[in-house]
């Protein structure tokens, strides 16, 4: 033991600057802590908001509520599964929305990802059809996890709305400001052919490197754009590398 007591009494001040990283690193802890535990709760909160909706909803207008009432309780479930994705292929099918809501596309946004391992979850438990046959507890836990679903998405919808562009630089805004701009001449069936393809190569290169965009979003794009648009046109990123 003399040996490490030796190396104290040489190197005690070593003990600041270690208390000062161990200090940063148990804030930068808690600091995480807190982040999560407000995600939960936001998603805590939206799952009792939707839940009370749809209760308000039903108590107020049971023939609304019935109107499906010929249909199975996993066909119920399915239509808002169904509704939900619908709701998220908007962000995911539309240049436009991504451009002005680009948390919705951002894995990295931490509601986002949470919506995203919300659906998952209820895709994994999705059965084949409404005519599969299923435990009651098997039912439960599905309609639980569309629920899961439907509120994380309604709590990263809110928060992708909230940041918008925020989280870009100055020129990168620019960046994404123009191509907006670009875009409406671009489905502008009142602009010219050459218009619209100019303005459509001109979207693709404003947003190359700001945004992640799917191929089904660029062939959206594309059949919005034009009839046929020449083949430089429709050549995807990869292909020009």
């Amino acid at each position: 033991m003399e040996p490490f007591f030796t190396f104290l009494s040489h190197y005690w001040w070593l003990a600041f600057p270690l208390m000062g990283v161990a200090g940063g690193a148990a804030r930068a802890w808690e600091k995480n802590a807190r982040g999560r535990h407000k995600r939960r709760l936001e998603i805590l909160q939206a799952k009792s908001e939707l839940k009370a909706a749809k209760t308000g909803a039903a108590a107020i207008s049971p023939q609304a509520s019935d109107a499906t009432a010929g249909s199975s309780p996993l066909a119920r479930v399915l239509q808002s599964h169904d509704d939900i994705t619908a709701r998220w292929l908007e962000y995911e099918l539309d240049v436009g929305k991504m451009i002005a809501y680009p948390a919705m596309s951002d894995g990295r946004q931490p509601l986002t990802a949470a919506f995203l391992r919300a659906k998952r979850a209820a895709d994994g438990l999705r059965p084949d059809s409404s005519t599969a046959v299923l435990t009651p507890e098997q039912l439960r836990e599905y309609r639980e996890a569309v629920i899961d679903y439907e509120a994380a998405f309604d709590v990263a919808e809110r928060d992708a709305r909230r940041l918008k562009d925020s989280g870009f630089t100055d020129a990168e805004r620019r960046r994404l400001d123009t191509a907006q701009q670009l875009l409406r001449t671009a489905v502008d069936t009142a602009a010219t052919p050459a218009e619209r393809q100019l303005a459509y190569r001109r979207v693709r290169e404003e947003l190359d490197g700001l945004l992640s965009i799917s191929d089904e979003a660029i062939d959206t794009l594309e059949r919005r754009v034009a009839l046929e648009l020449p083949s430089h046109a429709t050549e995807r990123p990869d292909a020009r590398s």
